[in-house]
């Protein structure tokens, strides 16, 4: 697991996972998702990991895919493996987000269970524009939280929002100082550690088998409509 664009540091049940590529603000590549994925095992794993805490280095969360590329087949299953590990880990997962949170950044941060959002963020959903779908579940997991008609505008519109926007419409749990980050979120973190491992896993698994019942579908449907669209 030794790589530099993710940063790990496991203290007092809370495993802090840090996305480090922030000259491309924590654009996505294969690399950093591969590299998610195993610390997402690694914290499955060992039972002395409670809770699981995703934020970004630098001036943003994540900006998404890396478009430096087209996109190939591998971005699209290991983009979206690293949505189904967090959706299935049976941990509480934290999203602390400040600067660009866009697309697949913004996919993954809904991924997880608690987001915390700097003042500052601003979110954004591109894909349409750029000619790709949606991935991380996207279609269940923005529908579920925000609604369909917002969605459907967030989606097709891709137009920018703020803090907030998406604290009212539901998709983060707390906005904070951007001074306030950090420290607001570790403590988030420490208080969901302090939870019986197994009660906290309980409500996590059967509020998402109601409230996601259709993300594994959706993960499903926007495999095939990405692959449509780049035939």
């Amino acid at each position: 697991m030794n790589d530099d664009r993710l940063l790990i540091d496991t203290q007092g049940g809370v495993m802090t996972l840090t996305l480090h590529r922030p000259d491309k603000l924590n654009a996505i590549d294969n690399g950093l998702a591969r590299a998610l994925l195993a610390a997402i095992a690694v914290a499955e794993a060992d039972p002395a990991v409670r809770v699981l805490l995703l934020r970004g280095a630098g001036r943003a969360f994540c900006a998404g895919r890396d478009v430096s590329a087209p996109p190939t087949e591998d971005d699209l299953v290991l983009v979206q493996a690293v949505s189904q590990a967090l959706v299935a880990l049976p941990k509480p997962v934290v999203a602390a987000v400040h600067g660009w949170t866009v697309g697949a950044g913004l996919e993954w941060m809904l991924n997880a269970d608690i987001v915390v959002a700097a003042e500052g963020t601003r979110f954004k959903l591109p894909e349409a524009s750029l000619g790709v779908f949606v991935t991380g579940g996207l279609s269940a997991t923005l529908p579920a939280y925000a609604g369909l008609a917002r969605a459907k505008g967030l989606m097709l519109l891709g137009e920018p929002f703020s803090a907030a926007q998406a604290q009212a419409w539901g998709l983060v749990w707390q906005v904070v100082p951007d001074e306030a980050l950090a420290a607001e979120a570790q403590h988030t973190s420490e208080r969901l550690a302090q939870l019986d491992p197994a009660v906290a896993g309980r409500f996590k698994r059967v509020l998402n088998q109601i409230g996601l019942a259709s993300f594994g579908q959706a993960i499903e449907a926007e495999n095939a409509a990405q692959r449509a669209l780049q035939s």
